[in-house]
């Protein structure tokens, strides 16, 4: 049994369902290779769902990628890609021990600027200057639209998989 406190995270104002979702650059991480693409790009592609979790080989991250593979929402017609503060090539050895190949891919946000653009910071317990992005997950229309918005307020804390899959098939 994983022996860890569960923490309060304070209040956020954070970017919230029916809002437009802040575009941005980063890498983007596969299997075969990592580029810059924007937001905005996957989205002329159609709707996406966009995952922020904790740093890659955290047990968060693990078990999030975990459900999301078993929710299969790519079958939905719904592009998938997940955003931490892990570089590249961390990204892709993630990509290829969690078997998620087939997903859009994962962005790479050293800095935590796009988690500070959604007003999602987390500041890591204990290690003074060290933050990533909060979990939280956003299912946003090809329209740019944030169709759905679940922000963690507990550290750990995970997503209702269903109201997240129940969102996609709303798209």
């Amino acid at each position: 049994m994983v022996d860890f406190d569960v923490v309060d995270l304070p209040e956020t104002d954070h970017v919230a369902e029916g809002e437009e979702a802040p575009d941005f650059t980063r890498p983007l991480a596969t299997d075969e290779y990592w580029e810059d693409v924007a937001l905005s790009d996957l989205l002329a592609e159609g709707p996406v769902v966009l995952l922020f979790h904790p740093m890659d080989g955290a047990f968060p991250t693990t078990y999030m990628w975990q459900e999301f593979v078993d929710l299969g929402l790519e079958d939905y017609g719904v592009q998938v890609a997940g955003l931490s503060i892990s570089s590249p090539y961390e990204h892709k050895q993630t990509i290829e021990e969690r078997g998620i190949e087939h997903l859009a891919g994962l962005f790479s946000d050293p800095q935590n600027g796009v988690a500070e653009t959604y007003g999602i910071v987390n500041d890591l317990d204990g290690m003074h200057g060290v933050e990533e992005p909060r979990p939280a997950v956003y299912v946003i229309d090809e329209d740019g639209t944030v169709a759905y918005a679940w922000v963690a307020e507990e550290w750990p804390d995970f997503p209702d998989y269903e109201a997240v899959e129940q969102a996609v098939r709303e798209l």
